[in-house]
C-alpha cells in the first residue's frame, strides 16, 4: 500500500506540472525584451534612459479555437507624469502566435516612437503657444498598427489632427497621443488620449476618414502613437503629489462643511496646506466642477475658459479659451475623485461637495425648463483665480 500510495502522489505531481497554467505575463516580458535587448528585472524590463516596460493580463477569451487576451503595457519615465498606457488586443491558435502578435503590435506601435525620441531621430518641430507663454515640442510618429485592412495604403492618423494637436499640449515635458479607431458593420469606435486622458474634440476630425471604411464583411482596427517632447525643461513649481494629496485634503475637508464660515476657514487650511495659492484655487474650484461631471450625467468637452477682468468695469470680463490636458492640476484632481469615488462613499457626502458646484447650478436651471442632464453638451469649465501672476501648468 505504501508503494501504490507514492507512485500515485508521484503521477499527481507529474498531473500537476502539465496542467500548470501558461504564464503569460513572463512570456511576452521575455519575447519582448528579445528584441528590445534590456534588463529583464523584477518583472519588468529596464531600457537605457530611465525607461521601464511592465505587462499586464487582461480580459481573456477563446472562440472556436482561437485564444483573444488582451495585454495591458506600461511605460514608466521619471519626467513622464503618467505612464504611457498600450492596451493590445492579440489572439492566435496557439500561444506562441497570440504572445508573438501583442509583442510585435507593441513594439511597430509604440516603442518605435518612443525609441526616436529617446535618440532624437528625425523629429518634426511642432510650436506651442497659448495664454502668453510658448513652448517647442519635438514630435516622432511613425509606425500604424491595422487589422483587418486590405488593398489599401496606410494614412498618417495623427497627420488628420495634426492642426488641432498644439491647442492639447501645455508645460509637461512629456505628451503621448494615442489615435484608435475601429470599425465593424455599423459600429464605430473613435478615440483620441492625450496622456491617457480621452479627449472628444479632437476625436472629431477622423470621422470622415473612417466613413470611408468599409467594414461589412470584417473587422478593421488602425491605430497610431506620437511622443511629443517639450525642449526645454520642466519648470512647474508643483509636483504631481502635489496635487494629489492636496485633493485628498480637500475632499475630506468639503465632505464635512455645512456652512459659510467653514468654507472661508477650510481655503485658509489648504492655502497653508499647499504653501501655493494658485493651487489651492484651482483644487478648490476644480473638485467640485469634476464631481458634478463625473456624477449628474451630462456631457462636457475639452475646453476650460479662464476668466479676466472686471464684468463691471468699461473694458469687461474676458474669456480665454484653452484645455483641460493643458492644466496639470485637473487630470490630477479627477484621478483622486474617481479614486474616492471607487470606495462607494456615502451619497450624502457626494451630494455635499456637488451642490457647491457652477454645474450643479446650471443644470438645476436647465432641468426647470424640460431638459435632461443626458441630451445637455457643456463646452468645459469657466474659472477665475484672483491671484496676481497667476499662470497655467
Amino acid at each position: 500500500m505504501a508503494l501504490f500510495k507514492k507512485k500515485k502522489q508521484e503521477n499527481e505531481g507529474s498531473a500537476a506540472i502539465v496542467e500548470k497554467e501558461f504564464d503569460y505575463q513572463d512570456a511576452v516580458l521575455k519575447a519582448l525584451n528579445a528584441k528590445l535587448n534590456g534588463t529583464l528585472y523584477d518583472g519588468c524590463i529596464i531600457m537605457p534612459r530611465g525607461f521601464t516596460i511592465d505587462v499586464k493580463v487582461g480580459r481573456r477569451d477563446e472562440k472556436e479555437g482561437i485564444k483573444l487576451i488582451q495585454f495591458i503595457f506600461l511605460v514608466s519615465n521619471d519626467s513622464f507624469d503618467e505612464p504611457l498606457i498600450d492596451p493590445v488586443d492579440a489572439q492566435g491558435m496557439t500561444d506562441e502566435e497570440l504572445v508573438n502578435m501583442a509583442v510585435e503590435i507593441f513594439y511597430g506601435g509604440v516603442w518605435h516612437p518612443l525609441d526616436q525620441s529617446m535618440y532624437k531621430k528625425n523629429p518634426i518641430h511642432v510650436p506651442v503657444t497659448f495664454l502668453g507663454q510658448h513652448y517647442d515640442f519635438d514630435m516622432y510618429a511613425h509606425s500604424i498598427v491595422r487589422i483587418g485592412v486590405q488593398d489599401k495604403q496606410p494614412t498618417m492618423l495623427i497627420g488628420i489632427i495634426g492642426n488641432e494637436i498644439p491647442k492639447y499640449l501645455g508645460s509637461k515635458k512629456y505628451y503621448w497621443v494615442r489615435i484608435y479607431m475601429a470599425k465593424h458593420k455599423n459600429n464605430e469606435i473613435i478615440e483620441v488620449r492625450v496622456n491617457g486622458s480621452i479627449c472628444s474634440e479632437l476625436a472629431k476630425p477622423l470621422k470622415p476618414y473612417i466613413d470611408t471604411w468599409d467594414a461589412s464583411e470584417r473587422f478593421i482596427c488602425e491605430k497610431q502613437y506620437a511622443i511629443f517632447v517639450n525642449r526645454a525643461d520642466d519648470e512647474c513649481p508643483f509636483k504631481k503629489e502635489d496635487v494629489t494629496n492636496a485633493g485628498k485634503f480637500a475632499i475630506e475637508r468639503m465632505v464635512k462643511i455645512s456652512n459659510p464660515e467653514e468654507y472661508q476657514q477650510f481655503c485658509a487650511d489648504l492655502d497653508e496646506y499647499t504653501n501655493n495659492k494658485d493651487l489651492a484655487t484651482e483644487v478648490r474650484i476644480f473638485i467640485p466642477e469634476i464631481f458634478a461631471k463625473l456624477t449628474l450625467g451630462y456631457e462636457e468637452g475639452d475646453s476650460l475658459f479662464l476668466l479676466t477682468g472686471d464684468p463691471g468695469s468699461e473694458e469687461g470680463e474676458s474669456k480665454l479659451e484653452f484645455r483641460k490636458t493643458q492644466l496639470r492640476s485637473y487630470f490630477y484632481l479627477q484621478q483622486v475623485i474617481l479614486e474616492y469615488l471607487n470606495t462607494r462613499p456615502p451619497q450624502e457626502d457626494v451630494q455635499r461637495i456637488v451642490f457647491n458646484s457652477v454645474a450643479f447650478r446650471e443644470l438645476r436651471k436647465a432641468k426647470e425648463q424640460g431638459h435632461e442632464p443626458k441630451d445637455l453638451y457643456v463646452p468645459g469649465t469657466a474659472y477665475r483665480v484672483g491671484n496676481p501672476g497667476y499662470r497655467v501648468w
